[in-house]
């Protein structure tokens, strides 16, 4: 083993030799052999091999994995050095060897080495995209599970750093096509992570880029297989993969593929739900999820499905009740008045609204007839209850700005201001005699969009505290009079389909499947 006056003596023969440094190769193989020393020469081996390493291709094997040995060293301040320099090995052919290295080494837990790394990957990045991506590909396909955990997180963090230059259309050909290997067997908080990354690619950024990730999301979500309510990891699946659908539709990229499965499989089965997170409101996400998509359905298939909304929802007595019978003595008859879940009820008349704005005659076909004079009954039923909440909410909330706003009570208050608003314009749209679809609400839990200066304002305030312009008179009162408003239900959960992401996709592989991955032992590292 050389000792650290050889190694400096040694490393003086090859800086003076300059151009013909190529021919002291006895000299280089005294500077590997420094890896087997003690702490001084480890340190001095791992400067001074990366230095000299492009001058001696035929000893590169020898030259990488005595680095390796160094990166692997107990010794905390020599492995930082030896990954520090790591990126000079990253030449030619060498390259993906340096990536798939790098992308192991991801896996300390040093922060100092973490960053050590990341900036290493980012630099070879920069020399070859490509080169680099089949490094970290190959560790996320094949790795470690800590490896592929954090070679995804590496992916979708630091991909929008990198300049134009970098990530050319082929490079992110690449990443689209190695991704979807990656997506035939994923968990669920992996396929976020990859839709994250997929999505802030420019070459999907135009619409058939966006049809793409659409075809993706739809393919992960199994929508040709019958839906199962009782499995919470299909309820999970179907949630998630919606969830990253939602965002990608447009007048353009349509969303018709789930909102008809919603409507077929989902929606018949919504009592029946089993929840993949405990404390969530999993017939209000679903609700939720169906009103976010169908204002990008197409025409084309609406009748069948809108029949299916509106006879197993919108009529069902959960959410819109017929009113109480009511005794001889003037009394309901029943022991209890009907809960009015508002929340729910803006879903449902949110999406019945827009799919019928698609398909105007379904309400006044002379066969569902019945079916609109009994839906408008429940509609005044409600529209009263409604009426109630929405003066109650306006006077607590009246004379609140700013800080008294911010509080939690104040805050599902004005949130429910929204929601009774929304449902209150929805109905009146719903009485004109035909029943119109001509309003345009935003839906509680999004951002009320601005309108510019000039531009005319086409959808009706919601979301004001404060008492609107008299409008028109509203539906005449049925027969059936109501002597106490029914209680109301909102939801109190502000978040926009916020929950924690669980489970695994697309299963039966004998890898993560809907279950856990398999843990592989492969000995020493690279």
């Amino acid at each position: 083993m050389p000792t650290v006056e050889e190694l400096y003596r040694n490393y003086g023969i090859l800086a003076d030799a300059t151009e013909q440094v190529s021919q002291h190769k006895d000299a280089y193989q005294v500077i590997l052999d420094g890896v087997k020393g003690g702490t001084k020469e480890k340190r001095l081996a791992a400067q001074f091999i990366p230095k000299f390493f492009k001058h001696f291709p035929e000893l590169a094997d020898s030259a990488i994995n005595a680095q390796l040995d160094l990166c692997e060293d107990e010794d905390v301040s020599i492995r930082r050095q030896a990954i520090k320099e790591l990126p000079q090995f990253a030449t030619g052919e060498n390259l993906p060897r340096v990536a798939d290295i790098l992308t192991q080494l991801l896996q300390t837990d040093d922060s100092a080495e973490f960053n050590l790394v990341n900036n290493a990957l980012l630099s070879i990045f920069k020399m070859d995209a490509k080169g680099t991506l089949g490094g970290l590909f190959s560790q996320i396909l094949q790795g470690e599970d800590i490896v592929r955990e954090r070679a995804i997180k590496f992916l979708s963090t630091k991909l929008k750093t990198l300049p134009d230059e970098v990530l050319t259309k082929e490079v992110e050909e690449l990443i689209l096509t190695e991704s979807k290997k990656v997506l035939e067997d994923v968990t669920g908080e992996e396929f976020v992570l990859f839709m994250k990354i997929l999505s802030g690619l420019k070459s999907l950024q135009t619409v058939s880029g966006r049809q793409q990730l659409v075809e993706l999301v739809a393919e992960q979500a199994d929508l040709e297989q019958t839906f199962n309510p009782s499995d919470p990891d299909c309820v999970d699946r179907l949630l998630q993969c919606t969830r990253q659908a939602v965002p990608l539709f447009s007048k353009n990229v349509h969303s018709t593929r789930f909102v008809t499965y919603f409507c077929e499989q989902v929606l018949p089965n919504l009592s029946t739900l089993t929840t993949p997170v405990e404390g969530l409101d999993i017939q209000l996400e679903v609700l939720k999820l169906l009103a976010a998509s169908v204002v990008s359905s197409s025409g084309q298939i609406l009748s069948a499905f809108l029949k299916n909304l509106f006879d197993s929802v919108v009529v069902s007595c959960e959410y819109m009740p017929l009113p109480p019978e009511e005794a001889e003595n003037g009394e309901n008859a029943g022991n209890e008045e009907p809960k009015l879940q508002f929340s729910y009820v803006e879903c449902l008349l949110y999406s019945f609204h827009q799919l019928g704005r698609k398909l105007p005659d379904f309400l006044t076909a002379k066969l569902n007839a019945e079916k609109l004079k009994d839906f408008k009954i429940r509609l005044q039923y409600f529209a009263r209850g409604l009426q109630v909440y929405i003066r109650q909410l306006r006077l607590a909330l009246q004379g609140k700005t700013g800080e008294a706003l911010k509080t939690e009570e104040n805050k599902i208050k004005v949130v429910a201001l929204k929601i009774t608003n929304n449902i209150n314009v929805l109905i009146k749209d719903l009485f004109h005699i035909p029943p119109s679809y001509k309003s345009t609400v935003t839906l509680s839990w999004k951002p009320v969009q601005k309108v510019e200066m000039g531009q005319k304002r086409t959808t009706e305030d919601t979301t004001s505290g404060s008492p609107p312009k008299k409008s028109a008179a509203g539906p005449k009162r049925d027969a059936r009079q109501i002597y106490n408003p029914p209680s109301g239900k909102y939801s109190s959960n502000l978040s926009n389909f916020n929950y924690e992401q669980r489970g695994a996709f697309r299963g039966s592989r004998g890898g993560r499947g809907w279950g856990t991955r398999g843990s592989r032992s492969r000995g020493r590292l690279y």
